[in-house]
């Protein structure tokens, strides 16, 4: 099947809505079954410690809170940038970085203008690239490219087994919400090697892209 791209709900709802809320608190545990964080720190320990990492819709931070625990140790000293349209990282997010002797920082606004700013090392992005039509993404992926020496996504992979998970996340007592942009998420995933395709032509890197069980499609970019 191919991508379908529908509007998620969360990405409309203001942030202090109530359904909105719980629907962030559903995708901590959503993210959890699904090992992302796991499956993102792994690809990232293949790469030389970095001093700024930019992570694209990274939300309220808590995500690659859960990816720099398992990195802290051989990363020390590393700045991440929350890339996102509203600077939600509570100062609680911020203080269990400082802990691990991470820095976490908000970076607001469209990631086209403000990813060249910053110049990171290592750009990751995490259920962040299906919310895009293939034009944006290879627009998108182009400007990495540009900017940075590392990419590590972990999306939805678009698959009947996934299919089927996201159906039953209301098992974990998911709101409406949820329930909606889980299914909508694996509708708009990849499968095969489709973010391969729309990286930029004649690029040197060394790319790889494949499935994760249980519902993880994981791509990354090396720059030679």
């Amino acid at each position: 099947m191919g991508r379908v791209l529908t509007s998620e709900i969360l990405d409309v709802l203001p942030p202090d809505d109530p359904r909105a809320l719980r629907s962030r608190r559903d995708l901590v545990l959503i993210n959890a079954v699904m090992c992302q964080s796991v499956i993102m720190a792994n690809a990232l320990s293949a790469f030389a410690a970095p001093k700024l990492i930019a992570d694209l819709g990274g939300g309220d931070g808590r995500f690659m809170l859960r990816v720099a625990k398992r990195l802290a140790k051989r990363w020390p000293s590393v700045t991440v940038m929350i890339a996102d349209r509203r600077a939600i990282v509570s100062v609680q997010t911020r203080a269990c970085f400082a802990r691990l002797g991470w820095r976490c920082e908000n970076l607001t606004g469209d990631v086209l203008e403000t990813l060249p700013l910053i110049q990171p090392d290592i750009v990751t992005a995490n259920l962040f690239l299906h919310h895009l039509d293939d034009a944006a993404l290879s627009q998108l992926l182009g400007l990495v490219a540009r900017h940075t020496r590392a990419f590590v996504a972990c999306e939805p992979r678009r698959s009947a087994f996934a299919l089927l998970g996201a159906r039953m996340v209301f098992a974990l007592g998911a709101n409406d919400v949820t329930r909606h942009d889980a299914v909508a998420s694996v509708r708009a995933g990849f499968g095969g090697r489709e973010l391969c395709g729309l990286w930029p032509a004649g690029a040197n890197w060394r790319l790889a892209e494949h499935g994760v069980f249980p519902f993880t499609h994981l791509f990354q970019a090396h720059a030679l």
